[in-house]
């Protein structure tokens, strides 16, 4: 499949772009829409945050009907802090979201930034031609020792 966008070849349905990160849906399979990730995110972050105010709420009225009675079971004061502690995981699920979105909406920002067309040049007509004069010699031991054939032994000094 080709990129819609930016005409990049090999690319896969239901994901995003390898060259411009535009999300690609399945166009042969359009009887149903797709969801794409950013909407699935958006839910994400609506879901997490809604979750996150109602058990801080259940919480807060637990605490307000029950705190310091005599008769209060335990288990009143455990599911308030099971709900606080559920809040707080909503939150940084939110937060996390967010950030998520953030760093999905680069490539889309990037795109904008992106020349809208580029010149084909050959290299030869960029490049300058080349300069000899200051061409460095070889070293004088370079490729030198190729041609040794016999070994030298190396004789020990400890006498």
């Amino acid at each position: 499949m080709f990129c819609p966008n930016c005409g990049k070849a090999d690319q896969e349905e239901n994901t995003y772009c390898r060259q411009c990160g535009k999300f690609l849906p399945d166009f042969n399979n359009l009887k149903k829409r797709e969801i794409t990730p950013e909407e699935h995110l958006k839910a994400n972050a609506v879901l997490s945050l809604m979750t996150a105010i109602v058990s801080l709420m259940l919480a807060i009225l637990l605490y307000y009907f029950f705190l310091g009675k005599d008769d209060t079971p335990i288990i009143i004061y455990l599911t308030a802090g099971f709900l606080i502690a559920m809040c707080a995981w909503q939150v940084q699920t939110f937060w996390r979201t967010l950030l998520l979105k953030k760093q999905i909406a680069k490539p889309n920002q990037r795109e904008e930034n992106k020349p809208q067309e580029l010149k084909s040049v050959l290299t030869n007509d960029l490049l300058n031609e080349a300069d000899f004069t200051d061409n460095v010699p070889a070293s004088v031991a370079e490729y030198t020792t190729k041609n040794l054939k016999e070994k030298v032994g190396r004789s020990s000094q400890s006498e």
